[in-house]
């Protein structure tokens, strides 16, 4: 068991890690981005990376307070779900108003691992594995699709 600063630390380590693996990866643009921290441009729209003690996932969380709002995001999203399975090689879970960690209501379209630990370092070519294409993809589709939610900022 890890003290909550020794897993802090593990935790840093590994996002560093990770920044440092694919830093020298463009944006679908072109452009240098900090990959481990995705901006969107859009408020309540963020590409999230998470890696925890069983498992890992990434996905695209919508965290509009007024969950009307996040249900018009959802089906902006939709109208786009065959455009972003196609570009992400895969199909993803798609979740209305599900809950966060901290009780808020959250929508998420999202892809899970497991078992993966953040805290073995054996697994981190694992993570990096996963998280690496699945943002690149991200990235690709976000290039195209933001247009499409000029209307909800």
């Amino acid at each position: 068991m890890y003290t909550r600063e020794q897993a802090s630390q593990l935790r840093q380590a590994f996002w560093t890690a990770f920044g440092q693996y694919i830093a020298p990866h463009p944006s679908a643009e072109g452009l240098r981005i900090n990959w481990s921290n995705y901006k969107t441009g859009i408020k309540h729209v963020y590409f999230r990376m998470r890696a925890e003690k069983k498992t890992a996932s990434i996905g695209i969380e919508i965290t509009h307070p007024d969950p009307e709002i996040q249900e018009l995001f959802y089906q902006q999203f939709l109208e786009l779900k065959l455009y972003l399975h196609e570009t992400l090689s895969e199909e993803w879970e798609w979740e209305l108003h599900g809950t966060n960690e901290y009780g808020e209501t959250i929508t998420r379209i999202y892809k899970e691992i497991s078992p993966v630990n953040i805290f073995n370092r054996d697994d981190w070519p694992t993570l990096i594995s996963f998280f690496k294409p699945r943002i690149i993809a991200l990235d690709e589709f976000w290039s195209d699709a933001q247009y499409s939610f000029d209307a909800l900022k």
